[in-house]
């Protein structure tokens, strides 16, 4: 399994300790990337690794730089060869049981390559774990933020809900997830083109697009905390700008499955969206709950330099 820490020593800390019970030290190893934190967070997880003696099954691995999340997990599948990869974010903590789950899904489900656990919050909540791929329509409920267009476009909403039972989906969040090591010698490595975010709803399609099977497993758990690894989530609650990498990322993604029409489709159908939150506000006084600047950046995100790519995401 690979755990990628950027300047989050103590949540890594607190994740291996989760896992600690969770694996067989005779045949499973956990990679911890530090991607190049520069903060000291490299030795105080090494640290941690021979105090608490998980150096018995955990590694540390140094990115001499920081490639984003696609480049720090692509290190960690290259340090070891195994069946299976589970990608976790440094900020999940694993339940009892889960991984021992998730490889049982794997092995029940020969047609699944990508398995994603229920996330949940400390306190058991389920959050939305299981998506739809992202699509003009999807944009247009983004940009409006509104109930009945919601509700009118739901088939095309990106979130599918919360489910009990084993769901196909779409994509499923990479804040976990099991990698059957067959999918990534078919479709390749993750697209190092995208620094953070949108690489899940990539990786997933393109293992779609090989024939493979992408399954949601709620019986496997795993807290999630979000925004312990990232402030985007937090930045978006609080309307504030978006880091550029998150709308780079954006306009990768469409580009790649669309082409620059398809791009352009997203962000004009996103703009109708937010023309029509702006109008609620005007005239009913709500507040738009968009980021600051979201329409300056969804458009001028089109011209950034992108990185190229060949099938599977190799550089």
């Amino acid at each position: 399994m690979v755990v990628l820490n950027y300047k989050t020593p103590g949540l890594v800390s607190d994740c291996l300790a989760t896992l600690a019970q969770e694996l067989d030290h005779a045949h499973d190893v956990a990679v911890v990337v530090d991607n190049c934190s520069g903060d000291g967070s490299a030795d105080q997880i090494e640290s941690s690794l021979n105090e608490n003696g998980w150096n018995e099954w955990a590694v540390l691995v140094r990115s001499e730089v920081n490639g984003g999340f696609s480049a720090g997990n692509n290190v960690g599948m290259q340090a070891v060869d195994a069946e299976n990869y589970l990608l976790l974010n440094s900020d999940t903590l694993v339940r009892p049981g889960a991984i021992a789950e998730l490889l049982r899904a794997m092995d029940k489900n020969p047609k699944a390559g990508l398995i994603g656990p229920r996330l949940e919050w400390p306190d058991a909540e389920p959050q939305n774990s299981c998506f739809r791929d992202k699509n003009i329509w999807s944009e247009l409920i983004a940009g409006a933020q509104s109930g009945p267009i919601t509700k009118l476009f739901a088939s095309h909403d990106v979130s599918m809900g919360i489910f009990d039972e084993p769901t196909n989906a779409d994509w499923v969040s990479f804040a976990c997830v099991l990698i059957r090591r067959e999918v990534i010698d078919r479709v390749g490595l993750m697209d190092e083109g995208y620094f953070m975010y949108f690489e899940d709803a990539d990786y997933c399609r393109l293992a779609r697009r090989a024939g493979y099977d992408v399954l949601h497993w709620p019986a496997a758990r795993v807290v999630h905390l979000r925004g312990g690894s990232s402030p985007v989530k937090s930045y978006a609650a609080a309307r504030k700008r978006l880091p550029a990498y998150f709308y780079a990322s954006r306009t990768r993604y469409f580009v790649k499955f669309g082409g620059k029409l398809g791009l352009i489709a997203a962000n004009t159908t996103w703009t109708i969206g937010w023309l029509m939150a702006l109008a609620r506000r005007v005239f009913q006084g709500r507040r738009i709950g968009t980021p600051d600047r979201a329409l300056r950046d969804n458009w001028t995100a089109f011209g950034s330099p992108m990185r190229r790519w060949r099938p599977g995401g190799a550089r």
